[in-house]
């Protein structure tokens, strides 16, 4: 019998085994797509607060309610999938623009003018805040402010006072400056009036005087709520630091109530130079320590009790203690934004638990995502939020591509120890890798610095502050107002300490910080996405992804500018050789340090040789000085005085109002107080050819556009020096 001989198969081209493997990719991803929906949802909120001018709420709501009817309409069509897909990224996109709006309404409340003298401010103390340059800082919920109606006092004001800082729930009276929230420090640098919006805040106060005992009627109940539980909680941070001392008490009682008046300001440059001061910050690492922390001993109870071991689920209990655990720390940490988005977090994975779920896995990341920034829609721009989730993405996401470890059998003791260290070594060292390279664009972009040797610090501390600080902050925390938590707190009290010498040996090993320029504002959403796509997309061509992530690293810098003056004028830098000439060292500090972090360039003092400074002036005495002509007085300089900065610089900036400039400062660029009460901070460039003396202005008010949070005030806080100019 003849055989049949079967034609030889062509082997496939290249274009069809590229088309077989994308399709391969694409089918890979089928439960994966809705994980894009907070993707989406959180780019809506973000778009929303990009925008210059706010736009209407019903425009958006229609907008939003379209795009969803669109979406629900197709899905009984069939379509294919692609048209699902985009459809419902769309909604999503849509509706986070949307609840972006409503959330900016729903938080409106009076922000404080800028007051051109000091004032009476009455009312009751909230909490205390972490202190200010010049002294301790409070939040107050004003009853009366003299110069404003009711109509136009701010619910909230942070003030920062003389003397010890007022606790929590007593009624004060200050005399103080007050001004709205201050604006960025130059354009495109972190918005504190855009936090402090959504915080209710509306103003803050510099007192001028002690703080005063004040008579006021009964608060509200919400007042008095708040009053009793942060009084609570100060009340707990001094026993914490009374056990152990300022030094490491500060720290333990900033991890456990968020309170930082103890902390050492040389303590905190340690900690944020070795890579180690988010374990400062209540977020998401402590909330999963503490919840697991009574999720595994509630479990070893319940187990070491057969009787009750037989009769309740041991796993089930023990979630519901960690719901328990993350609720109360929650309350004690004063539930600050971050410390809310990892309650939130850790809440859905033991509610998973609870629903016999996987706890761990990416979809209840999305979950927490989306329940986020539905209630918070503004963490979409805090640094807190988006380090927090691209961190744990990634380290979810290497959850799911770890290979499965095969049991050993019978494997002697010494053998598994080893194995066992060694394993947990090897996964400690690349998750810290994973997280670290994950939040490394976020921290560049933000913070402007990198730790060059944070991850042999964070791996040094990990098990101290996991497995000793907290755990024992959190017994010593329950256990100590029945007067029996001194042991817990001395050995989370040796856990500081030996945290804190890591820190010190690390920040100060060579080129332990290294700055980093801030990229265009554009490069971050990119890096994100990039994140983003390493994390969700399941398969090799995740790595497409990897050169977007490093977007920050990688993009070109803008060019330096040549000049900067701070928000009101009363302090200003120009740029010599790769470094900033700070014209006012001492004044505006915190805004330099930013702006120049920002532009990647060492500040330095101004020499006091080539200048002529007097009380409320300075200018240069020969050519080549310096560019720059400044009057920081309050009140206006006369026509001589004016004329002779014209003279000096081809740039001058007034912090009064000018009303006419003499013929000698024709052909040169002068700023007054009407341009920076309406644009704040500038940077300047200097157009060629230089004998022009053309440049290009970028203000701070221009790139924040005008939102609600963006009411600018007169800068009248020198917060270095004392400035009674006029």
């Amino acid at each position: 019998m003849a055989g049949v001989i079967a034609p030889a198969r062509a082997n496939p081209s290249l274009a069809a085994r590229a088309r077989h493997f994308l399709r391969a990719q694409v089918a890979d991803q089928t439960l994966r797509w809705r994980l894009w929906a907070p993707v989406a949802f959180g780019g809506g909120c973000a778009v929303y607060f990009a925008l210059k001018s706010e736009p209407p709420a019903w425009l958006l709501l229609v907008s939003a309610a379209m795009a969803a009817g669109l979406w629900f309409g197709a899905r009984p069509l069939a379509l294919a999938r692609a048209w699902t897909l985009g459809l419902m990224l769309l909604a999503c996109f849509a509706l986070g623009i949307a609840v972006a709006k409503l959330r900016t309404d729903a938080v409106a409340a009076p922000i404080a003018p800028a007051m051109d003298r000091p004032t009476v401010v009455e009312g009751w103390v909230i909490d205390v805040d972490s202190p200010g340059s010049v002294g301790p800082r409070v939040v107050i919920a004003p009853v009366r402010i003299q110069g404003l109606t009711p109509e136009e006092t701010p619910t909230r004001l942070r003030a920062t006072v003389r003397g010890a800082a007022p606790e929590p729930g007593q009624a004060v009276r200050l005399f103080a400056l007050i001004n709205p929230p201050p604006a960025p420090a130059s354009p495109g640098a972190y918005d504190f009036g855009r936090n402090a919006y959504f915080q209710s805040m509306g103003g803050v106060a510099f007192s001028l005087g002690e703080t005063r005992p004040a008579y006021l009627s009964p608060p509200p109940w919400n007042v008095r709520a708040a009053m009793a539980v942060n009084g609570l909680r100060y009340d707990l941070a001094k026993r914490i630091v009374g056990r152990l001392g300022e030094r490491t008490g500060g720290v333990a009682a900033a991890m456990t109530t968020g309170h930082e008046a103890w902390l050492d300001p040389a303590q905190v440059d340690v900690m944020r130079d070795s890579g180690l001061a988010h374990i400062l910050s209540i977020s998401g690492l402590h909330m999963a320590v503490v919840g697991g922390f009574a999720f595994f001993l509630v479990r070893l109870l319940v187990a070491a009790w057969p009787w009750l071991a037989l009769r309740v689920s041991g796993k089930k209990v023990a979630a519901w203690a960690g719901l328990g655990a993350v609720a109360t720390y929650l309350v004690i940490s004063g539930s600050p934004a971050p410390a809310e988005r990892a309650a939130i977090t850790a809440s859905i994975a033991f509610l998973a638990v609870l629903l016999d779920r996987q706890a761990i896995t990416m979809h209840a990341l999305a979950v927490a995502a989306f329940v986020v920034l539905l209630f918070q829609p503004e963490a979409i721009v805090t640094p807190g939020f988006q380090m927090s989730f691209a961190a744990t993405a990634a380290l979810v996401a290497l959850v799911e591509a770890w290979p499965a470890r095969p049991r050993e059998i019978s494997a002697p003791l010494p053998i598994l120890i080893v194995q066992r260290a060694g394993a947990w070594l090897g996964i400690a060292i690349l998750a810290s890798l994973v997280a670290g390279a994950a939040t490394g664009p976020f921290a560049m972009q933000h913070f402007n610095r990198t730790a060059m040797y944070g991850l042999l610090a964070n791996l040094a501390t990990a098990p101290v502050s996991d497995f000793i600080i907290m755990p024992a902050l959190a017994l010593g925390a329950v256990l100590e107002p029945l007067g029996v938590g001194a042991p817990f707190l001395w050995l989370a009290g040796q856990g500081a300490g030996l945290m804190l010498a890591i820190g010190e040996w690390t920040a100060g090993l060579p080129g332990a910080v290294r700055t980093v320029a801030s990229a265009p504002d554009f490069v971050l959403p990119i890096a994100f996405l990039g994140v983003l796509f390493c994390c969700l997309w399941r398969g090799p061509l995740r790595w497409l992804g990897l050169p977007f992530a490093a977007a920050v690293m990688l993009w070109p810098r803008d060019p330096t500018p040549d000049l900067w003056i701070g928000d009101g004028g009363t302090n200003a830098a120009f740029v010599v050789s790769g470094q900033a000439v700070v014209m006012r060292t001492g004044v505006r500090q915190f805004a330099v340090d930013v702006w120049s972090r920002r532009r990647g360039v060492a500040p330095t003092a101004r020499s006091p040789e080539g200048w002529t400074c007097t009380r409320f002036s300075c200018a240069p005495a020969q050519a080549g000085a310096g560019p720059l002509a400044m009057w920081w007085g309050r009140r206006a300089p006369s026509t001589e005085q004016v004329e002779a900065l014209c003279r000096s610089a081809p740039v001058v900036s007034v912090r009064a109002t000018v009303t006419a400039l003499p013929p000698s400062c024709a052909g040169r660029l002068v700023l007054d107080g009407t341009d920076y009460s309406r644009g704040g901070a500038v940077e300047l460039w200097r157009e060629r050819p230089a004998a022009a003396n053309r440049w290009r202005a970028v203000w701070a008010a221009d790139v924040r556009g005008d939102r609600p949070w963006s009411k600018l005030g007169d800068a009248s806080f020198d917060f270095g020096v004392s400035d009674s100019g006029g």
